[in-house]
C-alpha cells in the first residue's frame, strides 16, 4: 500500500469531484463505503491500481494498491480538481449562483486516462443510462482484472486496449451492446496509444472525432473526464438542452438554443451545465420515457 495526504487550497467535495466517473449503481470500477470513502480503480501507465479517497478534517487521505499506486497518488490532486482554473467564470444567472453557493466544493477533476472514459461513453451513445451501465458491468466483470488490494468485493480494473480489440461479437451481444458500438470501441482501442498521448483537450478532440462512431457528444464526455475540460459541452445529449433551457429561462430548448444561452459562459460552458444539474430544476415530464432495450434478446 502507498499513502498520500493532500490539503486542498479551498473547499472540496470529493463526492462531486469523483461522481462523473461513476457509471450507475453497481459500477465495478467505483464504490462508496459507509465511512464516506470512495474507492476507484484505474489502469495507469504503470499498470492497474485501486485508489481509496476519504477526507478527514479538511485533509484528503489517499491510499493506493497495485503497480499503478504511485502514479495514482501523484495524480490524486488533479483527479480532485487541483488544476481546475475558474478564472474568468462569472455566474450570470441567479439559479446558477444559488447552486454555486450550495456547492462551494465543486471542482472539475481530470483522470489523464482516455480509454477508461471512452468505453463507457460509447456504451452510453443513444441509449438510456441503465442499458449502458448494464453492459459496462457485464464487460468489466467478464474481462476486467480483479482490483488490487483490499478493495470492496466485485471491483474490477478496466481491461487493456488489446483486450477490448479481442472481445468476440457474441460477448458484445451478451453484454447488450450492438455491433456499431462494439466496432467503435474496438477501433478506438487500436489507436489507444495515440489517444492517451494527446497533450491537450483540443488535440484529443481532433483525434477522437477522426474515428468512426465518435462525434461531438462522445468527445465531450471523454474530455470532461480525462482532461477536466470546463468548456466541453455534451451537445446532442438527450436531456441536457432541455434542462439548461428550463433552468435558465423556464422553457425547454434544443441544442442551438442551449449554446446561445451558454454563450456568456464561453470557456466554462461545461461548468455552467454542471451547475444546471445541481440546481435540481427539471421540466415537467409529459411524454413516455425512452424504453430500456435489451439487445441480448435480438
Amino acid at each position: 500500500m502507498r499513502e498520500r495526504r493532500w490539503v486542498p487550497d479551498g473547499p472540496l467535495d470529493v463526492g462531486l469531484a469523483l461522481q462523473p466517473h461513476k457509471r450507475g449503481g453497481g459500477d465495478p470500477a467505483w464504490h462508496r463505503t459507509g465511512d464516506g470513502a470512495v474507492w476507484r480503480t484505474s489502469r495507469t501507465p504503470d499498470g492497474p491500481c485501486t485508489l481509496r479517497v476519504v477526507v478527514k478534517d479538511g485533509c484528503v487521505h489517499g491510499q493506493a494498491w497495485g503497480p499503478g499506486a504511485e502514479w495514482a497518488l501523484e495524480a490524486l490532486p488533479g483527479l480532485l480538481g487541483a488544476h481546475d482554473d475558474t478564472s474568468g467564470f462569472v455566474v450570470r444567472h441567479e439559479v446558477l449562483a444559488d447552486a454555486a453557493r450550495r456547492n462551494p466544493g465543486l471542482r472539475i477533476g481530470r483522470t489523464g486516462r482516455v480509454m477508461e472514459a471512452l468505453v463507457p461513453a460509447v456504451l452510453e451513445q443513444k441509449v438510456v443510462g441503465r442499458e449502458a451501465w448494464r453492459a459496462w458491468r457485464w464487460l468489466l466483470t467478464r474481462y476486467g482484472e480483479p482490483a488490487p488490494g483490499p478493495a470492496p468485493d466485485g471491483m474490477r480494473v478496466v481491461p487493456e486496449p488489446s483486450v477490448w480489440r479481442q472481445i468476440p461479437s457474441w460477448h458484445w451481444h451478451r453484454a447488450g451492446a450492438e455491433a456499431v458500438r462494439a466496432r467503435t470501441i474496438a477501433n478506438a482501442a487500436w489507436h489507444a496509444a495515440k489517444l492517451e498521448a494527446a497533450a491537450t483537450s483540443e488535440e484529443l478532440d481532433r483525434l477522437l472525432r477522426a474515428l468512426p462512431g465518435i462525434g461531438v457528444w462522445t468527445s465531450a464526455e471523454i474530455r470532461q473526464r480525462a482532461f477536466g475540460d470546463p468548456d466541453a459541452v455534451s451537445v446532442g445529449d438527450f436531456h441536457l438542452a432541455k434542462l439548461v433551457g428550463y433552468a435558465l429561462t423556464g422553457e425547454k430548448t434544443d441544442d442551438p438554443g442551449m449554446m446561445r444561452l451558454l454563450e456568456p459562459y464561453e470557456g466554462h460552458r461545461h461548468r455552467a451545465t454542471v451547475l444546471v444539474w445541481l440546481t435540481g430544476l427539471r421540466p415537467p415530464a409529459r411524454g413516455p420515457r425512452m424504453p430500456v432495450r435489451d439487445y441480448r434478446s435480438f
